[in-house]
C-alpha cells in the first residue's frame, strides 16, 4: 500500500443505504429547518447524510444511465437548495426533502454558484454555459470568454459577478451577468494552460488559479495583482500541476488544493507525484496533506469540499462503476492528520452542499454511470 502523509485511515463500511434519524425539525435563525423526511421524493440525483455518509437517505427515483449531478448549492432563502442533473436544474423548497424540475438548461454538465437570495449562476467549466437562477426564472448568459473556468459572487452587493476565463483573465459584472468588462492583471504569460479559479466564498477578490507545470497562483486584490502558489512540489524550483482548489468557508486563511508535482511523477513513484495540499496562509504556501494511495485514490478531478463549519475538515470522495466497486466518501482532519472514510453503492459523488444552519446535514449529488444489477 503507498504511503500516506499525516494520515491515518480508518474505514466505515455503509454498503446499503439506510434511514437516517433526525430531531425536531426546528428552524434556525436563518429560517431553515431540517429535512423532515426519511425518504428523498425525486429522480434520485440528490441525497442527505447527517453522519458523514454511514447512512444516506433513501430516495423514490432510481437513476438511470448516464447520470451525473455537477451542480449543488444551498441558498440563502430558507430551505431552498438548487442541483444540476446532467441538463436539467432542480429545486427543493423544503431542505431537500423534495426535488423538482425547474427548467432544461444549455449544458450537461453545469455547476452552480450561490448568490444572494433566492438567486444563484449556471455555468459550465471549460465551457460557454452560463445562466442566472432567480427563484424559478432562468435567464441565460452571453459569456465574456470562450471558455469559462470559475465564478464568483459578491454577498455584499448582489448584483456584482466575476468570472474567470480559460484565457487567464478576469471578468466583473456589476448588472448580474447581463454586461461584463475585463479587470485585473493575468496570473501567468499568455498561453498558459488553466485548469481552474477557485473564488473565496465570501470575497470575490479572493482567488486561486491552478495551472499547468506553473502550479498555482493566488490573488486578494481581485487580480490587480498575483502572488505565485509555493509549496506544491518537494524540489526547490520543482515545477507541478495545480488542478483544483477550495478556499475554506469557515475561515478563507485556509485553502485545500489538488495537484500533482511533477518531480515526483516519474512512472512507479510511491505516490505518483498526486497530493491534496493545505495553505493556512490564503493559498500563498501550500503543504502536502495527504497522498495519493491505495486507500485514499486522488484523481485529477478529485471533488473537494470544505466543511463551513471547521477549517481543518474536508472532505473528498472517490467512485467508479467498475466492478461495482462503489464511492468512498473521505474525511480529513487536518488537527489529528487522520482521514477516515464511510462507503455508498453509488457510482459517484458529483457534488457536496452543507445546511446552513446545520452543517452536519450533508448533501450529495449523486451519479450512475452504468446500470449495474444489485440486489
Amino acid at each position: 500500500m503507498k504511503r500516506i502523509r499525516t494520515a491515518v485511515i480508518t474505514a466505515v463500511a455503509a454498503f446499503a443505504i439506510a434511514q437516517p434519524s433526525f430531531p425536531a425539525a426546528a428552524a434556525g435563525g436563518d429560517g431553515w429547518t431540517l429535512p423532515a423526511c426519511s425518504r428523498v421524493t425525486g429522480d434520485g440525483a440528490v441525497t442527505f447524510t447527517t453522519d458523514d455518509g454511514r447512512t444516506l437517505a433513501p430516495t423514490t427515483g432510481t437513476l438511470r444511465q448516464t447520470g451525473y449531478t455537477h451542480g449543488l448549492v444551498a441558498l440563502e432563502t430558507a430551505n431552498t437548495l438548487l442541483a444540476t442533473h446532467n441538463s436539467t436544474l432542480q429545486m427543493s423548497s423544503d431542505a431537500g426533502c423534495t426535488w423538482t424540475p425547474v427548467a432544461t438548461l444549455g449544458s450537461s454538465s453545469s455547476r452552480l454558484t450561490a448568490a444572494r437570495g433566492d438567486r444563484a449562476f449556471t455555468w459550465e467549466p471549460n465551457g460557454r454555459h452560463l445562466a442566472r437562477v432567480d427563484g424559478r426564472t432562468v435567464t441565460g448568459l452571453k459569456p465574456p470568454t470562450t471558455a469559462i473556468m470559475g465564478l464568483g459572487t459578491d454577498r455584499a452587493r448582489p448584483d456584482h459577478v466575476r468570472l474567470a476565463g480559460k484565457d487567464g483573465w478576469l471578468y466583473d459584472s456589476t448588472d448580474a451577468g447581463a454586461n461584463w468588462r475585463r479587470t485585473g492583471t493575468l496570473a501567468f504569460p499568455r498561453g498558459t494552460g488553466i485548469y481552474t479559479v477557485a473564488f473565496d466564498p465570501a470575497d470575490p477578490d479572493h482567488a486561486v488559479v491552478g495551472a499547468m507545470v506553473r502550479g498555482g497562483a493566488v490573488t486578494t486584490d481581485g487580480g490587480a495583482t498575483w502572488s505565485p502558489v509555493t509549496g506544491l512540489s518537494g524540489t526547490a524550483g520543482g515545477s507541478a500541476n495545480l488542478f483544483g482548489a477550495a478556499v475554506s468557508p469557515a475561515d478563507p486563511s485556509v485553502v485545500y488544493a489538488l495537484g500533482i508535482d511533477l518531480v515526483e511523477a516519474a512512472p512507479g513513484a510511491a505516490t505518483e507525484g498526486r497530493h491534496l495540499y493545505r495553505s493556512t496562509d490564503g493559498g500563498r504556501t501550500f503543504a502536502k496533506a495527504v497522498d495519493d494511495s491505495g486507500a485514499t485514490k486522488l484523481t485529477n478531478s478529485t471533488l473537494l469540499a470544505p466543511s463551513p463549519a471547521d477549517p481543518d475538515v474536508l472532505y473528498f470522495e472517490f467512485g467508479t462503476w467498475f466492478q461495482g466497486e462503489g464511492t468512498d466518501l473521505f474525511r480529513f482532519d487536518a488537527a489529528t492528520g487522520t482521514v477516515t472514510k464511510t462507503h455508498n453503492r453509488y457510482d459517484g459523488i458529483s457534488a457536496i452542499a452543507f445546511h446552513p444552519s446545520r452543517p452536519n446535514v450533508m448533501y450529495l449529488g449523486v451519479e450512475e454511470v452504468r446500470v449495474d444489477e444489485r440486489p
